[in-house]
């Protein structure tokens, strides 16, 4: 089978490549046709399934059909399985079936910047009317400029809370974390502490970084960004696993594991929303697996020696510069994520539009949230870092998952692993 990350070289090469061909024949800066005879077709590919999201978007791209009749006449909305996205949608590329519009990973989002694969939005957005483009959290925009261009609309900005379940740290004697956080005492050790508590009262499970599932390392972000630590430098030439703030955190995850018992071991099924799990780092999405059976509470990710880190995970919207109809398209976005549609997206999709980022917004399409709870929403989204990302993300992914192995056992030391990461990514740093 092909590596997904020679499909993800290959995708956007072909991309780059045919953008730079259209560019030198006096095509402009798309490789498609600026100036079609009639109305196109546009094709958007998304990895959503849900039928309340696909509704939205295609109310949206109706609305716009009917006001622009001679420039689109369809939107299609395609879904690609999550697990399978980025292989599928850099195939498409390769293969000269690019959508006009895709939904990006975080993870590979410099890559995609980097590759020339994307159309610089940039001036379509400052050309549109009402658009206001400043209202835009500047943190937001970080991971898709370059060379003072812009080259995908972060719409989606998901921050990762903590969900507590009440029920257990009470049964179990705990402190509550709310009221930790009130006094200034909500820390990493604090968490560990009310974890492994719940467990020697309750059994169960207690602190689980959801989808980490010691496979997905990028996940730790939400903890070690309590101690400063990083994987790498932020021009992303430089490996920081070494760096003592990176073996500090990777240890008390670690000890929390293996001395603790506050967080369960590899192989170990944990599941909050199932009831038997003290509390878990997650993002707010994952509040539709609530089903009433206890009782809960979210509150921001702890501090930890370095202070409190909010984080979020972000999906990007951007044109493929080689699609049919990229013109259209931009046109297009700029109408999909204009304040007017960025409201209605924000039912689903955490917006980066600062005037939207206030509880009365979003309470709209949260429901199961308190307005103290979506307060907690808003300030974990202002001014957050992303997960992980590298142009070279996919090749970097697989290499420290392995390099990482060998920590998840008891008898393992951080500050011999964490800096052995270095010596295997060092190079893929530098392609």
């Amino acid at each position: 089978m092909r590596h997904p990350r020679s499909t993800l070289l290959t995708g956007l090469a072909a991309a780059s490549a045919l953008t730079l061909a259209a560019c030198s024949g006096g095509g402009g800066d798309s490789g498609g046709d600026d100036t079609p005879d009639g109305p196109v077709d546009l094709r958007m590919t998304v990895w959503t399934a849900s039928e309340d999201h696909l509704e939205l978007f295609n109310d949206i791209a109706d609305t716009y059909i009917a006001d622009h009749p001679d420039e689109v006449s369809s939107v299609t909305f395609e879904t690609v399985p999550f697990d399978d996205y980025t292989t599928t949608l850099t195939t498409q590329i390769a293969g000269g079936n690019a959508p006009d519009l895709a939904w990006i990973f975080e993870s590979n989002g410099p890559e995609f910047v980097a590759s020339g694969a994307l159309m610089d939005l940039g001036p379509t957005f400052e050309a549109t009317s009402g658009y206001d483009l400043e209202d835009v959290d500047p943190a937001t925009l970080e991971l898709w400029q370059s060379d003072g261009g812009l080259y995908a609309y972060p719409f989606s900005n998901s921050p990762f809370v903590m969900f507590v379940n009440t029920d257990r740290v009470s049964e179990s004697g705990q402190d509550n974390p709310a009221d930790l956080l009130a006094d200034g005492e909500w820390t990493y050790d604090a968490a560990r502490d009310i974890s492994a508590g719940s467990v020697d009262e309750l059994g169960g499970a207690g602190l689980v970084v959801r989808d980490f599932d010691y496979q997905i390392w990028a996940n730790l972000a939400t903890v070690w960004g309590g101690w400063g630590a990083e994987p790498w430098s932020a021009d992303g030439s430089t490996c920081e696993f070494g760096s003592q703030e990176m073996i500090d955190a990777l240890s008390w995850y670690h000890d929390a594991v293996f001395e603790d018992g506050a967080i369960p071991g590899p192989g170990t099924s944990a599941d909050f929303f199932a009831g038997d799990t003290t509390m878990t780092i997650t993002q707010i999405s994952r509040a539709s697996s609530l089903d009433g059976s206890f009782e809960w509470d979210i509150v921001p990710l702890p501090a930890g020696p370095a202070g409190q880190q909010n984080v979020v995970g972000q999906a990007g919207l951007g044109v493929l510069a080689n699609s049919e109809h990229p013109e259209a398209a931009a046109n297009f976005l700029a109408y999909f994520t204009n304040p007017e549609n960025s409201e209605s997206l924000a039912l689903y999709f955490p917006p980066p539009r600062t005037s939207l980022l206030n509880p009365e917004t979003l309470a709209e399409g949260n429901p199961l949230f308190s307005q103290e709870q979506l307060q907690t929403v808003v300030d974990s989204i202002t001014g957050a870092t992303t997960k992980p990302a590298h142009p070279n993300f996919a090749q970097l992914d697989t290499a420290v998952r392995s390099a990482l192995d060998p920590l998840w056992t008891a008898d393992a030391d951080a500050a011999s692993v964490a800096p052995a990461v270095c010596t295997d990514i060092e190079s893929l740093l530098q392609g």
